[in-house]
Order: structure tokens, then sequence, then C-alpha cells
């Protein structure tokens, strides 16, 4: 444990020590605090049965740079290792390689709700300034952060297993938005119920983040959501260790 400790220490560190984390968190409180001014100004208008919460969790100012993150956050975590040469450090210290690739993984899942607790501030201030809840019920804001952080974890350890079999940042960038695109355009099959069998529309339903978080910010929070995410992640993590332990073979 102390090993994955101070190896974790490291990994949240780099982070940190770059501007990257910063200039990520101020773009991503910038487009999330338009996205919930927008989207309370909207219910102004008149009554409504959506709730803000679930305002917030299901537009398209919400959805853009959280499917951006991605990218962003695991295209240097092996890649730039690979580049500059420090991976033959990692390969050749006392740590074993699952290690390596747990601490890389908590790391960025670290860094990754860190940038999205403070938008958990919009719901209190707009509680404390309007005197009404934000949603309809607790299990909602649960609910809500809950998906978002089921849906990091698997999209996170998705980026890391493409990170991990190439030295080309932007090459690992670009196949994890790929992937990631995919998951996402899922839920439009919903949209398309007249041309596509019922298979698919159950499949939509099943993996696509946008029925999802319909769901979840509701305070409607289904185990199999929750199981199907814990599995996935656990396979990605799984794939990306043989692939990082593939580079030592080939050494």
């Amino acid at each position: 444990m102390r090993t994955l400790w101070h190896l974790w220490k490291r990994e949240v560190a780099s982070a940190f020590q770059t501007p990257m984390a910063w200039v990520i968190l101020f773009f991503l409180l910038l487009v999330t605090g338009f996205n919930f001014y927008a989207g309370v100004t909207m219910l102004n208008h008149g009554p409504s049965e959506v709730t803000v919460v679930e305002s917030f969790f299901n537009t398209v100012f919400f959805w853009f740079p959280f499917l951006l993150l991605f990218p962003i956050l695991t295209m240097r975590l092996y890649a730039e290792e690979y580049r500059s040469g420090t991976v033959e450090t990692l390969m050749t210290a006392p740590v074993r390689d699952s290690q390596v690739v747990l601490a890389k993984f908590l790391g960025v899942l670290f860094l990754y709700c860190v940038l999205w607790t403070p938008t958990a501030l919009y719901f209190v201030i707009f509680q404390l300034y309007t005197r009404h809840d934000a949603a309809g019920a607790s299990g909602a804001y649960a609910g809500s952060y809950l998906l978002l952080l089921l849906i990091g974890m698997f999209f996170l350890s998705l980026g890391g297993l493409f990170s991990s079999t190439t030295r080309h940042q932007m090459t690992a960038a670009v196949m994890t938005f790929a992937a990631v695109a995919l998951f996402f355009m899922t839920g439009l099959l919903s949209f398309l119920s007249g041309h596509v069998g019922p298979f698919m529309q159950a499949l939509s339903v099943t993996i696509s983040p946008i029925e999802q978080m319909t769901q979840f910010s509701r305070g409607i929070i289904d185990t199999r959501t929750i199981v199907w995410y814990l599995v996935m992640t656990a396979l990605c993590l799984f794939l990306t260790l043989h692939a990082f332990q593939s580079r030592r073979w080939r050494k």
C-alpha cells in the first residue's frame, strides 16, 4: 500500500504542478456555470416538471465539455511516459505493474473528482438564494453525482487503455474521443424507435449515458447501471495492465 500511495502522489503531483489541471478547471467551471445559469433562466419562464438538477445534467452545455475531458485527461497517462523514456524507470523500479496501472487510474480519477466537485456549489448557492430545493428529492443529487463518478471511472479507464497502446498523445486522444462518442451516440437510438429493433432499443437504454443520466438525475438509481460501469472499468484496467506488461516483454 505504501508503494501505491507514493505512485499515486507522483501522478497527482505531476497533474497539479502543470497549468493543465488549472486551465481545465477554469474552462469547465466557465461552461458549467453558464449551463446552470441558462437552465435556471429557462425554468423561470413558467411552470415546469423539470428540476434544476435535471436541466443542469441533461443539456449540450453539460455533455460537450464532459466528453472532451476524457481525451485531455488520459492522453498523457502512458503515452508521455513512453515518449519521454521515464517508463524505463518505472519498469526497472521495485514496483509491480499492477501498482503502476492502479496508481495512474486513481490519480486521474482524483483529478476528475476535483474538477467536478465545485459544481455542487451551484445547487447550494441556488438553495440559499431562492429558499427552494434544486431537486425534487435528495436522491437526485446523489444519483447525478454517482453516475458522474461511474461514467468517469469507465471512460478514464478506457482512455488509459488507449494511452497504454501508443507513444503518441494525439493518437491516444483521438481513439479515446471516438470510443467515448460511440457510447454517447447510442442514446440517439432511443429517438429512432421506429427504425431499430427492440434489442437495439434495450441496448440503448442500458449503456447510453444520456438515458442513464435522465433517470439518475430524477433520483431513480438502477443497480444494473452501477454493475455495468464497475465491470467495464475493471475490464479496461485488466486490458491496460496487459498492454503495459507487453512493453516489458518487448524490451
